[in-house]
């Protein structure tokens, strides 16, 4: 028995040998095939596709950043408006389009434009305070929602209802953001974070007593899908869920000041000056750069590693899948792949708006006239439509591409 199985077991061997030879010698006959049929000479297309490893990598990334500079709009034909066109102060502090109007708050009041006209609304006809910061449009209402230094209004029907700590339960008076989210009004105040219930007209107060914060300072806040995002001076974004009234808090994880330690493990730094959301994608501004946060992952973004104008940061609104950024030296817009920067030169109103694709500038299109200043503070879009407030005056822009 043990020698019919070691028969059998040399036999299969034999036969495995042959197989294998047999595909080998037909593997040698076939490369020598398309080589005698292969020309000795390369056509320059196959010379541009057979380069280095480090040509076609450039090449390919050259591609992308086509399509993705394809996808992003261009604004240029700007128009600037300082006080000699109407505005009551050059110092711009926030831009909000409502309809056929445009409001703008200044250092000097609330002014509107509309029919090619501005019009300024001061403590004189019922504003809490000339400095207006914030504005907001409840798009249930239409009611216009007012931060400023000294309070909250609500511009309804012609009228401004003022709402302070005195007459409400306003947190704090200095109201450096408001945002509307469906019937509530949510605004962040140098006393802590407060929201209205505009159908109710309760109010609640949230600060480092009852919401994972470190002190009372917020600067800004946002929401969408049920969640809204506080943006607490020195505490990082605060997560507050609607349906649940429970917070989350996100702070930068390695502890450093000065430096973001360890990329993309958290907000890059704990000093957070704006949050805005859309797209399942939560857009968060510092004065050291910029977070994006898909639910799950965190990327930061700089100055030096992307096409970030500078790392300052004053303001972002998001609009689908563009994030409009708001800087100290220029207005920088990007889609999660390419970036485009406004830049006004200093000696003169022209400028140029600096497509990129991480740090490789692809394309720089001049524009004359360019932003009426390079500190931007406020942004707003709609259509094809994008203004701006500046620390001197208001710009707006048309889209170009």
């Amino acid at each position: 028995m043990k020698k019919l199985i070691k028969i059998r077991a040399v036999k299969y061997t034999f036969i495995i040998i042959v197989i294998l030879g047999l595909t080998f010698l037909g593997l040698i006959l076939t490369r020598r095939s398309v080589a005698e049929q292969k020309p000795a000479v390369r056509s320059d297309r196959e010379i541009m596709d057979f380069t280095t490893i480090e040509s076609m990598e450039a090449a390919r990334k050259g591609y992308n950043i086509k399509n993705g500079a394809e996808e992003m709009p261009v604004y240029g034909n700007w128009k600037n408006f300082t006080v000699k066109d109407g505005l009551p102060d050059d110092k711009a502090y926030a831009v909000r389009i409502n309809g056929d109007q445009v409001l703008v708050g200044t250092h000097h009041g609330l002014t509107v434009y509309e029919n090619g006209k501005w019009r300024t609304y001061t403590t004189e006809d019922g504003l809490a305070h000339d400095g207006v910061v914030s504005i907001d449009v409840n798009v249930l209402t239409g009611d216009v929602w007012i931060g400023t230094l000294g309070g909250l209004n609500r511009w309804s029907g012609g009228k401004f209802e003022t709402f302070n700590q005195f007459n409400s339960g306003m947190p704090n008076d200095l109201v450096y953001n408001v945002f509307c989210f469906g019937k509530d009004v949510w605004m962040a105040t140098g006393g802590g974070a407060g929201h209205y219930d505009t159908y109710t007209k309760e109010w609640e107060i949230f600060t480092e007593q009852n919401a994972p914060m470190h002190e009372p300072w917020t600067y800004a806040v946002s929401a969408g899908d049920g969640k809204v995002w506080i943006a607490a001076w020195g505490g990082g974004v605060i997560e507050y869920n609607t349906a649940t009234k429970h917070f989350r808090d996100y702070i930068d994880p390695d502890g450093f000041m000065e430096i973001d330690l360890e990329p993309d493990d958290g907000v890059i730094h704990d000093i957070t000056t704006a949050t805005s959301y859309a797209d399942g994608i939560l857009w968060v501004a510092t004065y050291f750069g910029l977070s994006r946060y898909d639910g799950k992952n965190w990327k930061g973004y700089f100055d030096h590693d992307s096409g970030l104008a500078t790392n300052f940061i004053n303001f972002v609104r998001a609009e689908g899948p563009v994030v409009f950024i708001c800087c100290d030296n220029g207005l920088s817009t990007f889609n999660g792949d390419t970036w485009i920067t406004y830049k006004k030169n200093d000696n003169n109103e022209d400028g140029k708006a600096i497509v990129m694709k991480d740090t490789t500038v692809i394309e720089e299109i001049p524009l004359s006239p360019c932003i009426s200043h390079n500190f931007i503070i406020g942004v707003d879009t709609e259509d094809d439509v994008i203004w701006l407030a500046t620390s001197k005056g208001v710009s707006r822009g048309e889209r170009i591409n």
